[in-house]
């Protein structure tokens, strides 16, 4: 296997298996075994032959090995382990009732334990301040209660290699949509959430023709009032305008491809939205590398449309496989998922197939491209259902379902395509996330003793290597600013076809969005990229537009729009600083200074964190926890001093409690509702809370060059520092395979 650098982190961070010390027990080929063996047993269900099952076995390891295919992550991680859930997304219901609320964020951390993502819809929950007959009290409403279940997640970390995450989804026509639009306006609040408004077909007649509509107490069904939908509107497009928050999901449009509409609505979707699901259901992905596929013939660079048809066929049968080698968290889920065996096929490295074959990602070639494989793919993928059900049997939810018309053809799957996000497995197949551009076409990756290498794009590499303008020094430039739209090193031919994602305008991502939602039979994963400077209007632009076009939902992401943007990416950033400004020299103490302590638990015990200042503002800071010459003990300290020497060198505070903030350590703690990661993390919150109170916290000074590639960053990555690109609604850090959606 030719598995690139960053593939190998990620294998060995969060895939292989490990014995109770947390030494590798496996290589990566020898996952791919596990996995193929594992799933190829369930063809012994239908037939025991073992030279059925062991074709199968060599066919499911051949498109994994050679990276044409690859399942969704809990399959990989999973598969003939003794946990053995593979499925990654669930939707959960939450009724009007303490019991059922608490029964939810009860199956939800079986869930997130076992490495799935969970998705709700809180549109059933009484409005806020709604009456509650049984204690003659009032309802605190669906924001409320979301903050039980993200709390809940914060205390489960998925399998030991994966975070939890979750989706909210909240109707439009809800009381309480305006509260729930603003839920995350604070980014510190229900960190473990993406939230969604449901959009119905009325709603946006409405706001098309600006006009009044019902919102609807759940609990009477009854019309409880009339807004303005512009009003409504505007405020959903200004948050996501202001950090993302929310998305939306055109929730009738979902329900109007619902293969089983006798099973009722579906009503939310997976914490990336790709997936619409039922309650109690879930699904499994997979993604088919396309840039796999493309082959030179006669001096041409072309799809090799025979082996895409071979491997979208291994790849329904294997999804299908998935359905019953499952350990399933819950029994209702168990029973749904197997009445409908709907499975999400998928594409990844779509990016990587255009710069092959020389078509610009925001080109009209782009998007007929983008149809033509969908197209193909869907086609293959119902055509290889359907040959299932002749050899297996149709969905037991089959009679009444979509296909169950004028003699359709029996399927074995309610549905067999998404495009999900597919972050992580990207990375191992080293290709383009999901249908996403390329994010930047050079980083610069930090490894050990302080050196930095830059990770070059493999096809921008290999055509620059060609054409003969290729260097270290070019490399590294266009590190800087992660695109080459404005290096003239550069010959113009490849400016136009090496677009990244901030090149690429925000209509043409959803263009190509809406051309791969044409062939799909679920939901499409895209984020719409707009620079810094994009207005208000932008965004409802898109958002309109995404409507005319048919997809069934958007998200957006706006360059700088987050805290969490800021990083440094090492030397490139820094060499012009360094040669021009001369070395700090920290200040002398004088003899007396005056301060105050807080306490803070931690996992170790109580952290005191002593916070010393002078007129301009902190000046010295001492942690102590533990006895003297201890592990813990001797970290605080040491945490401490040169967080003192920072701030005697005038070094901005609250850059200090951005560098500390989020460490985690096995052992975190909670503090008046809040988590305390770690001693780092603790003096972090302590510093911030000094800063707050004085009046001091300043997050200006943390604004970089406009051209810099840390603007189009989403986050530093809490496990290796690297930048967070934002993907499909989610963070995702290309260098170790860290998601903040699991």
């Amino acid at each position: 296997m030719k598995l690139s650098e960053n593939a190998v982190t990620v294998l060995s961070n969060r895939y292989l298996r490990r014995d109770t010390e947390g030494v590798v027990l496996e290589t990566p080929d020898e996952m791919f075994v596990r996995v193929a063996a594992n799933i190829s047993l369930a063809e012994q269900i239908y037939d025991p032959s073992e030279s059925i099952r062991r074709r199968w076995e060599h066919e499911f390891y051949e498109v994994m090995s050679n990276l044409e295919f690859l399942p969704n992550s809990p399959t990989l991680m999973n598969a003939g382990t003794d946990i053995q859930q593979l499925a990654a997304c669930f939707v959960l219901p939450v009724e009007d009732s303490m019991e059922s609320i608490f029964e939810s964020v009860k199956h939800a951390a079986l869930i997130q334990k076992s490495g799935g993502g969970t998705g709700f819809s809180f549109s059933r929950l009484r409005p806020k301040d709604d009456c509650v007959q049984s204690t003659k009290g009032v309802s605190s409403g669906p924001v409320s209660f979301m903050g039980v279940f993200d709390a809940a997640t914060e205390t489960v970390k998925q399998g030991g290699r994966r975070r939890g995450a979750n989706m909210a989804v909240l109707r439009v026509d809800h009381p309480d949509i305006e509260d729930f639009i603003e839920a995350k306006k604070q980014l510190d609040r229900l960190t473990n959430f993406n939230i969604s408004v449901a959009l119905t077909e009325d709603f946006m007649e409405a706001v098309i023709n600006d006009q009044e509509y019902d919102l609807f107490n759940p609990r009477t069904g009854c019309a409880e009032r009339r807004v303005a939908a512009r009003k409504v509107f505007d405020r959903i497009v200004e948050a996501a305008w202001r950090n993302g928050e929310p998305g939306i999901v055109f929730i009738d449009r979902i329900n109007k491809d619902n293969t089983t509409p006798l099973l009722g609505d579906i009503e939310s979707t997976n914490p990336c939205g790709e997936q619409p699901l039922l309650p109690f259901e879930s699904c499994n992905l997979g993604s088919i590398n396309l840039s796999s596929v493309v082959v030179s013939r006669e001096l041409d660079t072309v799809v090799d449309y025979d082996r895409l048809g071979h491997v979208v066929r291994v790849a329904v049968r294997f999804l299908d496989n998935v359905i019953d080698m499952s350990r399933y968290p819950i029994k209702q889920i168990e029973a749904m998922t197997r009445a409908n065996r709907r499975i999400g096929l998928g594409v990844m490295g779509f990016a990587d197939m255009l710069l092959k074959m020389r078509i610009p990602y925001d080109s009209e070639d782009a998007i007929a491209l983008a149809e033509k494989i969908m197209s193909f793919v869907k086609d293959e993928a119902r055509a290889a259902s359907s040959d299932l059900a002749e050899e297996r049997g149709s969905f037991p939810n089959y009679k009444g379902s979509a296909f169950d018309q004028n003699g359709g053809r029996p399927m074995r799957n309610a549905t067999t395509t998404t495009i999900a996000p597919t972050g992580t497995i990207s990375i191992i197949a080293n290709v383009s996330s999901g249908i996403e551009p390329i994010f930047a076409l050079a980083y610069v990756r930090n490894v050990l003793d302080g050196k930095e290498l830059v990770e070059v794009n493999p096809v921008f590499r290999d055509i620059a290597v060609k054409e003969g303008f290729y260097s270290e020094e070019l490399m590294r430039k266009i590190a800087t600013v992660g695109s080459v739209r404005n290096v003239t090193e550069v010959p113009e031919p490849w400016r136009s076809i090496f677009r990244t994602s901030y090149d690429i305008s925000p209509k043409a991502h959803v263009r190509i969005q809406a051309a791969f939602q044409k062939f799909t039979d679920n939901a499409v994963s895209k984020t719409v990229n707009f620079p810094e400077d994009a207005a208000v209007e932008d965004v409802e632009e898109v958002f309109q537009l995404a409507y005319r076009l048919g997809c069934k939902g958007v998200t957006i992401y706006r360059d700088k729009s987050r805290e969490e943007q800021v990083l440094n990416i090492g030397d490139v950033n820094r060499s012009k600083e360094k040669d021009t400004q001369p070395l700090k020299i920290p200040r002398k103490r004088s003899d007396v200074l005056s301060g105050h302590t807080r306490r803070l638990p931690t996992g170790c015990g109580n952290l005191y964190v002593t916070i010393n200042d002078e007129r301009s503002g902190p000046f010295e800071l001492f942690a102590q926890i533990g006895k003297a010459g201890g592990c813990a003990a001797s970290q605080a300290e040491a945490i401490g001093r040169l967080v003192s020497l920072a701030l005697r060198a005038k070094v901005d505070p609250s850059s200090i409690v951005k560098q500390l903030r989020g460490v985690r350590c096995p052992s975190p703690a909670w503090d008046n509702g809040k988590l305390v990661l770690s001693c780092a993390d603790g003096i972090s919150k302590a510093l911030e809370s000094y800063l707050t109170e004085k009046q001091i916290f300043d997050t200006k000074t943390f604004a970089w060059e406009n051209d810099s590639m840390v603007n189009r960053c989403a986050g530093l990555c809490i496990d290796c520092g690297s930048p967070l690109e934002f993907d499909g609604g989610c963070s995702v850090c290309r260098m170790c395979g860290f998601s903040r959606c699991g």
